[in-house]
């Protein structure tokens, strides 16, 4: 009787490879984030549709402090980099520098929403006033809740880092965060130049 051997494929030098697949958690946030992406791009298209058909833009008594708005744009914004250092540190292993990276920019993120809140219990018009007081209010809000979203996604990823070791799927929900609140950052830049530059 003779043997039949089975033939088999070479294993390259390095050992069998591994395909690698973007992660799960990664697509459906990027997909979530395009869904968000269309949202305010409805709402940009909703201000320049009006500002274009209004005689005087922004209306008489409009008026809003851009200096105080420009330096809270650059603490949200300042939050993105200190965001992603926490996630760097956090891949690393560097558990403890991951969670002070991360307070931070809760810290920078929590004084922008502190001073909407201040703005708006301060400014001279209400979303009732006029067409620019009810997209100011509206878009500025929308954003609000996305800030507040991020700051809560925060606070979940400081519980995370509360124990010695992390498990096999943090990473992953870091990475998710950081994207959101990267978004979130950007999105504030077309939100302030809309409101308060080109207005």
């Amino acid at each position: 009787m003779s043997e039949v051997t089975a033939i088999q494929a070479p294993v390259p030098a390095g050992g069998p490879q591994q395909v690698r697949r973007p992660q799960l958690l990664a697509v459906g946030v990027m997909i979530w984030l395009g869904s968000e992406f269309m949202f305010f791009s409805g709402l940009f298209a909703a201000f320049f549709t009006i500002r274009a058909h209004a005689a005087v833009w922004p209306p008489a008594g409009t008026k809003l402090d851009t200096y105080q708005a420009l330096i809270f744009t650059v603490v949200l914004l300042a939050s993105s980099p200190t965001m992603q250092f926490g996630v760097w540190a956090q891949e690393r292993g560097e558990r403890a520098k991951a969670r002070a990276w991360i307070v931070v920019s809760l810290l920078l993120g929590a004084a922008f929403l502190g001073n909407q809140l201040y703005e708006w219990n301060t400014l001279p018009f209400r979303p009732s006033t006029n067409a620019y007081g009810s997209l100011f209010y509206i878009m500025s809000g929308l954003h609000g809740l996305h800030v507040l979203l991020g700051l809560v996604a925060m606070v979940a990823l400081l519980a995370r880092l509360s124990g010695p070791k992390g498990d096999p799927g943090e990473t992953p929900v870091f990475q998710a965060v950081s994207y959101y609140w990267h978004f979130v950052d950007i999105v504030w830049i077309g939100l302030f130049s809309a409101l308060f530059l080109l207005s």
